[in-house]
């Protein structure tokens, strides 16, 4: 080791903590690979101290202690430096392995990534990605007065946005070095509380390599993954969403600034974590670059009996291995890095039900990663929220093992919501139960309302003017023959598939997101919105739009100021009336004594007509109505609590201003003619 790498001293070094660490013999590198029979560490120097690429084999009988490989480097820079591993070891396929020391891997502990600088960068598709670190920044400023939002879950209204497509489009009239920046994102926070919601639930901003897509010929290699399912590593930052192709230690501190931004202004930041597989791909195409190469039959599940092929349960090609120790240890320590380091609020886990599977791909009752997030003293504070479904058939919605603390995306609320408000028939009841909290999926243990986050729109389908404007997906542009996407979207185009120059059929459409909309925001749970549904954002009917850096993705400022007296007041209005009003926000499951449905009809299967009245326990009650035929309904209103007088507040049926009068209008009769398809709310005072 001398020879090749005369002017540092080494030293065995430590075997924790794994990754890179600053120690007072120097910095000190360790990995973990058990069934590696040769490690190799790479290391680039800044070219001011040294040009090339420096290799040091490590000694196993001194540089390896149990299945730790670990190595001490005496005055090495403490920033600039690019460090991966050669890894060799048994070759035998059948075996689970796949070690290939030609290949120089990723740290799997890694803070920091570099790898290109520009986002989509095509001229630099075939970058290699390299771990670095950073000993010589000071630690960021969190500011003397700042405090966490700690939004009580009761309390949460969620946006699911991306990253870069909340900014990338040229109408945000950002600087184009600032656009699809984390500092992007902070410019547009008066947006986010002009609207209203608490909680932004960020695509994935772990590394990923968005031009995997592009590195070989094949049906999809003209697109950019935007949506960012395919991390590289999980515990540094996404370095090109940094301004001005800042790298990774820019990323890493504007990311904080981003965070701390938010939290200033009362809002939290939930990360979209994908644990349950990587950016490897599959045994026919891989793209090794970390954990594949390092140890195989250790990170993912692999199917002994089948030539030791990777298990695919991600519909992604791999599995990874979540309930072996090691691999759980990792991603144990990636969520608490992300809480301690970048004060992250929560997180929601992509596919979680992958986390209930053992080693061998079997569902298991107990996961011990599901346990051990559920009681980790650092995660205590967090909001934590399943996906409750895999790609393998595991759909665990009401079912997720949960230690009375997982909150689950309810696509039961989802389905049922969508089809009542289309007007299939049979959907009332099953309304009736979303609107009410799903108490039928989660009134056990200690389970509360707010654990079903309720959503009718996600990042993942239709957008919400898609809904209401397509029967079917429209996904050519993919270029998987329209087979990518899902195929059961319970959408209705309301007469004409697209778009339309007929003002009937627009304006049914509009009324048709404000119902979806007024629905969400009266229902017992956790509300959860998508970025640009606020303005009618359209992707022109592709339901998995993940691989389009454009328009189709990215936030159109210019649509938002379009329709900013219109469509955005409604939906601005909506959220801020749910949290001024505590009825619609119970802490736990609403009883007989709450509620009081206005209803003899329940086993019509024809009956599309839902009304019902919320008591606040103070008279200030709310009645609302559902229409979903055709045709109008003139209903009876039940009389208001005593001295108290009924006011129309919304009926989705009326043009702004007068869908939605925060003061209420009064004049209200004993009966209300309910048009097709609108939804009416009346508040008592």
């Amino acid at each position: 080791m001398l020879d090749t790498f005369p002017s540092f001293e080494v030293s065995p070094g430590l075997t924790h903590p794994l990754g890179v660490s600053e120690i007072e013999s120097g910095i000190n590198f360790a990995i973990f690979s058990q069934h590696a029979s040769a490690v190799t560490l790479c290391i680039i120097l800044p070219k001011s101290v040294h040009d090339g690429m420096i290799e040091l084999a490590l000694d196993p009988q001194k540089n390896r202690t149990g299945d730790i490989w670990h190595i001490c480097i005496k005055e090495l820079p403490r920033g600039g430096v690019l460090y991966g591993y050669r890894i060799d070891g048994p070759r035998n396929w059948h075996e689970g392995h796949r070690f290939d020391d030609s290949i120089i891997l990723i740290d799997p502990y890694a803070k920091l990534i570099e790898g290109r600088r520009a986002f989509g960068d095509e001229s630099n598709k075939m970058c290699r990605f390299f771990g670095t670190y950073d000993f010589n920044s000071l630690p960021f400023d969190w500011g003397e007065n700042y405090k966490l939002p700690n939004v009580l879950e009761k309390d949460l209204v969620i946006y699911e946005m991306n990253v870069r497509a909340f900014t990338a489009d040229e109408t945000s009239s950002l600087d184009q070095d600032q656009r699809g920046s984390y500092l992007g994102l902070i410019e547009k926070i008066p947006h986010l509380l002009e609207l209203g919601v608490n909680a932004v639930e960020l695509l994935p901003v772990f590394e990923f390599d968005e031009l995997e897509l592009q590195r070989r010929p094949n049906p999809r290699d003209h697109m950019i993954n935007t949506w960012g399912y395919s991390t590289i590593n999980f515990f540094a930052p996404m370095s090109r969403y940094a301004s001005c192709g800042g790298g990774p230690v820019r990323a890493s501190w504007e990311f904080k600034e981003m965070v701390k931004a938010l939290h200033g202004a009362g809002i939290e930041v939930i990360l979209d974590v994908v644990y349950n597989h990587t950016n490897e791909a599959d045994d026919e195409n891989p793209y090794t670059t970390s954990f594949r190469g390092i140890d195989n039959k250790v990170y993912y599940m692999v199917d002994l009996n089948n030539n030791a092929q990777l298990l695919n349960f991600s519909g992604c090609g791999n599995t990874f291995n979540c309930n072996h120790p090691t691999v759980m240890e990792l991603i144990l320590e990636s969520l608490r890095h992300w809480v301690t380091e970048y004060h992250v609020d929560g997180f929601r886990f992509d596919l979680a039900s992958v986390l209930c599977r053992g080693t061998d791909g079997t569902p298991i009752n107990a996961p011990p990663l599901v346990k051990a997030i559920s009681k980790d003293s650092v995660l205590s504070r967090c909001k934590i929220i399943a996906e409750p479904w895999d790609c393998g058939g595991l759909y665990l919605v009401g079912k997720f093992p949960n230690w009375d603390r997982w909150a689950e995306w309810n696509g039961k609320y989802r389905d049922d919501i969508r089809r009542f408000i289309k007007g299939d028939a049979g959907m009332k009841g099953n309304f009736a139960t979303r609107i009410a909290g799903s108490a039928d999926l989660y009134r056990v243990n200690k389970r509360k309302p707010y654990h079903s986050v309720n959503f009718v729109i996600a990042h993942d389908g239709f957008t919400l003017y898609d809904l209401v404007s397509y029967n079917n997906k429209h996904n050519d542009a993919n270029g998987e023959g329209g087979n990518d996407g899902c195929n059961d979207n319970f959408s209705w185009n309301c007469g004409v598939e697209g778009e339309t120059s007929d003002a009937n059929i627009n304006a049914l459409r509009s009324r048709q997101m404000k119902n979806f909309h007024l629905a969400l925001m009266v229902s017992q749970g956790t509300p959860m919105m998508l970025m640009g549904d606020e303005y009618g954002h359209t992707r022109y009917g592709n339901n998995n739009s993940y691989g389009h850096d454009t328009t189709i993705n990215n936030f159109q400022w210019g649509q938002l100021e379009a329709r900013k007296n219109d469509h955005f007041r409604f939906f601005s209005k909506m959220i801020k009336f749910r949290l001024s009003h505590n009825v619609l926000r119970k802490e736990n499951f609403i009883g007989k004594n709450d509620i009081t449905w206005l209803e003899d009809n329940w086993y019509n299967e024809e009956s599309r007509f839902l009304a019902f009245m919320l008591h606040d326990g103070n008279g200030g009650d709310i009645y609302l109505a559902f229409n979903a035929h055709h045709f109008s309904i003139k209903t009876a209103i039940p009389s208001p609590p005593r001295n108290r007088s009924w006011y129309r507040v919304v009926d989705t049926n009326l043009k702004s201003p007068d869908d939605f009068v925060t003061e209420g209008v009064s004049g209200i009769r004993e009966t209300y003619d309910v048009a097709p398809y609108s939804a009416i709310l009346l508040e008592a005072k």
